[in-house]
């Protein structure tokens, strides 16, 4: 299997020891709760997920700042778009991309997050799966 490189395997939500572990578990549209599930260790490297109780704090900051791009994006294209918006317009779509963009920002987060303090092993990643 080729190695992916660190940006693709945090894009695509993958164990950033071995790069080929799925970090969160597969979720369903119909269960809102089922998406924000994440596995307690790699299925593949066994790597935790969970280095230490409250790890997750600091992916807020990264969700924050997700969220804040998403924001401007969306501010921006209003303003390209149409011009002459109203604060309850402009306040109605951010709501609205925030609520639909929640699963995808939790998850990305979460990624970035554990990608900073966990590094690559190629070890870990040739590792045959039993």
């Amino acid at each position: 299997m080729a190695q992916r490189n660190g940006l693709i395997s945090i894009l695509s939500l993958r164990c950033p020891k071995c790069r080929r572990g799925q970090l969160f578990q597969s979720g369903k549209i119909s269960k809102p709760g089922s998406l924000f599930i994440m596995h307690p260790a790699c299925p593949h490297c066994t790597q935790s997920f969970e280095p230490e109780p409250g790890f997750y704090f600091g992916a807020m900051f990264v969700s924050y700042g997700i969220n804040t791009a998403l924001f401007l994006v969306f501010w921006v294209a209003l303003l390209l778009i149409y011009p002459d918006y109203t604060l309850s317009l402009l306040l109605g779509i951010l709501t609205a991309v925030v609520i639909l963009s929640l699963p995808i920002s939790f998850r990305l987060s979460r990624s970035i997050w554990l990608a900073l303090f966990i590094r690559f092993d190629p070890k870990a990643s040739t590792k045959v799966d039993s």
